[in-house]
């Protein structure tokens, strides 16, 4: 039963409702501020997965190797096209009627909120999880930050921001589905180190949302793909001979 992503799905649609109702209520200081909150959460939740790391080396070649190979491919524009994609429909159905806001900045947010509910690295690693362990505290801890990041956006953007609960629910129920398929050629310590990749990913997710440095997410997703992999490799291939 995929329950984070039914919750993650539904924070998102309520999170829009709110805000689409609050509208221009709340300050852009209190915006600002609170999204900060949200960034110091995800880099406590990303800290934490880091601390169950079984084998480093592998964990770190996964995020370089697979970083570079999403620099290399643009993963991150391929995202972004992507949400454009999405975005079209969206805007067909909702204009836009928030005084102040032109249309190329209600597009510039919308897409921009697509990629942070739909592509994220935190809600990769939480589907996969959540499919692969029944461990659903990812994907409910991040319902809680995309609860009120939906709200904050909506107050500039309206209820359009609810309508991304349903391209994201489709994204994280297959992710979840294939996790299931996956979690049986895997053990303990491929799980371990690749809770440990998702949480270099939400730290730096972390270090975006505070806007310290803008680390390039979508291209390390990649990343997730390769650390499981590479973490079994370690133990059988290269382990032996150093010992």
């Amino acid at each position: 039963m995929p329950v984070g992503v039914i919750i993650n799905a539904c924070s998102v649609l309520l999170g829009g409702v709110l805000g689409g109702f609050l509208g221009n209520k709340l300050s852009d200081k209190f915006k600002t501020e609170i999204t900060m909150i949200f960034g110091v959460c995800s880099m406590g939740m990303g800290i934490s997965a880091i601390g169950l790391m079984k084998y480093m080396p592998a964990v770190i070649f996964a995020i370089v190797i697979g970083t570079g190979i999403g620099l290399s491919l643009h993963f991150g524009n391929i995202v972004n096209s992507g949400a454009l994609l999405m975005q079209k429909p969206i805007t067909k159905i909702f204009k836009s009627d928030k005084k102040g806001l032109s249309k190329d900045d209600f597009v510039a947010q919308l897409t921009t909120i697509i990629v942070l509910f739909c592509a994220s690295g935190t809600g990769i690693y939480g589907s996969l999880d959540a499919g692969m362990t029944g461990d659903h505290t990812i994907l409910i801890s991040k319902s809680i930050l995309d609860f009120f990041t939906a709200a904050i956006f909506a107050c500039n953007l309206g209820y359009v921001v609810s309508v991304i609960a349903l391209p994201q629910f489709i994204i994280f129920f297959i992710l979840f589905l294939l996790a299931k398929s996956i979690f049986p050629l895997t053990t303990p310590d491929m799980i371990a180190d690749f809770k440990a990749c998702g949480g270099f990913l939400m730290l730096a997710t972390g270090f975006r949302m505070v806007k310290l440095k803008m680390f390039p997410i979508a291209d390390m997703i990649p990343a997730m793909i390769l650390v499981m992999p590479l973490s079994w490799m370690w133990v059988n291939w290269i382990l032996p001979f150093v010992h």
